[in-house]
């Protein structure tokens, strides 16, 4: 079959974005989830530090977390938005302990058993609740299971979309909207159109497009492109975060070290013990993260460091333990008593500040197109995310997205049908699959060198010049061969690439995360974010705007 059952809503991820959309939904509408791996494999599962959120109301106030994420921002966050996500916190934390998250508590000495909240790098007050050091796991695990049970939710897992269908590239007239996507099954090989009424974007970031990155592997981009593709802008892409303290080591695959490591009282040093934030920042460790991943960049240039050092080990070995057992169990499997001795860390991509533009509702400019999560550029994380607002940015969009689709229900008219199937009869099998794997690696390395911490308008332009050589190479594989997870996530990953150094090059000044020697100082006035807007997308066939 080369059309799938439709639905009423499409929603293309497997994170907590689109989890918690599908729950919000489910209800009142047919539901269907692509996800391209297992839902173990996303980005979500991987989040330690837990969801930002103002629960203390007698400590803690919404103008602090608001003044928090507008200082973190360096300038580029969007007030409305900041306020709207803050605001809604904490009915999005209400809503997850009601679905049965075990965030952590502790012993109170007057109130008796309360949800544990830490503070992390950025923020003024300790207003992060979560699970222990594994929040992602225990909130995607805990949706997951309801999403499995839910009749009107139909989840295909291993399945990685291509590109959207819009009415445009079918050459039908009037507005252009979005009719569904087309998706490879991965087990099986086939490609199957799947119609729906409205499509939302869950698909996570792009720090897969980096050599050294804390994301798993199924972070490349795709919804990014695909929105892209179809017609939709982008803002802010020049602004990757790099997580300032990954685990070193040859087997760990850069293991992340939670920022809350440092918010417990982990202090980072040289390897001879020698402590260095206070010489970058008078908030130390607790600096945001754009600061204490340069301090660390810089000190490892400088003593030709392949590492520094996080150390916790002077903290109690119980507390160590019951805060952070899974960095305790990780370390430990890779040689190191975390109890006892220092962490070698180094930075590492982490998180996609920019994306797709969205409003308040997680509109895009493609009618019936929606995006929530990491993909999106909201205006909330301005030039630098503040630590476990992203997080927040899922629940509180997911929910205002299923909000705005349910109010269009009653005009939204029948799902598509008579879809066009995915063309293959003039295609061939890869012979030349090498070439995929090879580029693909040095594309990584090349954003790695080029397009990392700190960066020039020189390496820029080499960088731009390699990832242009390299979209045509891929777009002849994608034009003439039959497509592959790998062939779709390169395409991906290459054409978000150029997004990020074009936007990078655009920004003539320093700020936040994006920081270039060629410019190091941030612009007088207001500052203005980086709109990218695309070419109208072409129309007709199955690939189109290869």
């Amino acid at each position: 079959m080369t059309t799938a059952p439709p639905s009423d809503v499409l929603i293309i991820g497997g994170g907590i974005a689109g989890l918690s959309l599908a729950l919000r939904v489910a209800d009142r509408a047919r539901v269907t989830i692509l996800a391209k791996a297992a839902l173990t494999e996303g980005s979500s599962l991987y989040a330690q530090g837990g969801v930002a959120a103002v629960l203390n109301g007698e400590e803690d106030s919404f103008e602090s977390h608001i003044q928090d994420t507008l200082d973190a921002g360096a300038g580029l966050c969007h007030r409305d938005t900041v306020e709207f996500a803050v605001r809604e916190g904490p009915a999005a934390i209400r809503w997850l302990i009601e679905r049965g998250v075990p965030f952590s508590r502790e012993e109170h000495p007057h109130n008796g058993l309360e949800y544990h909240l830490t503070r992390e790098g950025g923020h003024s007050h300790r207003r992060v609740i979560h699970a222990a050091d594994a929040t992602g796991r225990a909130m995607e695990t805990t949706l997951e299971a309801q999403v499995r049970r839910h009749p009107n939710i139909t989840l295909h897992e291993n399945h990685i979309a291509i590109d959207l269908i819009t009415s445009q590239k079918l050459g039908h007239p009037g507005p252009n909207r979005v009719l569904g996507a087309y998706a490879l099954n991965k087990a099986d090989g086939h490609i199957r159109a799947y119609g729906a009424r409205f499509v939302v974007l869950a698909t996570g970031g792009a720090c897969k497009a980096y050599l050294y990155t804390s994301n798993p592997d199924t972070s490349t981009g795709d919804g990014i492109a695909m929105a892209w593709r179809a017609g939709c802008r982008v803002a802010n892409m020049e602004f990757v975060q790099f997580h300032p303290t990954c685990l070193y080591h040859i087997r760990a695959k850069s293991f992340l070290i939670s920022e809350a490591v440092r918010g417990e009282g982990g202090k980072l040093t040289l390897p001879n013990g020698k402590p260095f934030m206070q010489d970058h920042d008078p908030r130390g460790e607790l600096a945001p993260r754009d600061i204490v991943a340069r301090a660390i960049d810089y000190e490892m240039k400088r003593g030709g460091l392949d590492y520094v050092h996080l150390d916790i080990s002077h903290k109690p070995a119980d507390f160590i333990k019951s805060h952070f057992p899974t960095i305790y169990e990780r370390c430990k499997e890779y040689g190191y008593d975390i109890t006892r001795e220092p962490i070698p860390v180094v930075p590492a991509a982490h998180y996609t500040c920019g994306g797709v533009v969205t409003d308040l509702s997680a509109r895009t400019d493609l009618e019936r197109l929606y995006a929530v999560g990491e993909c999106t550029f909201t205006g909330l994380h301005g030039a630098n995310r503040l630590a476990s607002n992203s997080l927040l940015e899922c629940l509180v969009f997911a929910k205002a997205a299923a909000e705005d689709i349910l109010k269009q229900f009653p005009s939204a008219g029948p799902v598509p049908e008579g879809l066009p199937a995915w063309d293959e009869s003039r295609v061939t099998d890869p012979d030349e699959q090498v070439v995929v794997s090879h580029n693909w690696d040095e594309l990584r390395r090349g954003m790695w060198s080029y397009v990392g911490i700190v960066r020039t308008s020189k390496r820029l332009q080499r960088a731009l010049r390699r990832v242009e050589l390299l979209k045509e190479e891929v777009r002849e594989f994608y034009s003439n061969f039959k497509v592959t997870n790998d062939l779709i996530e390169l395409r991906n990953l290459l054409l978000v690439s150029e997004l990020i150094i074009r936007s990078a090059l655009a920004r003539k000044e320093s700020r936040g995360l994006h920081f270039t020697r060629d410019y190091p100082q941030a612009l007088a006035g207001t500052p203005q974010d980086t709109v990218l807007t695309p070419a109208p997308p072409e129309t007709s066939g199955r690939r189109a705007n290869a």
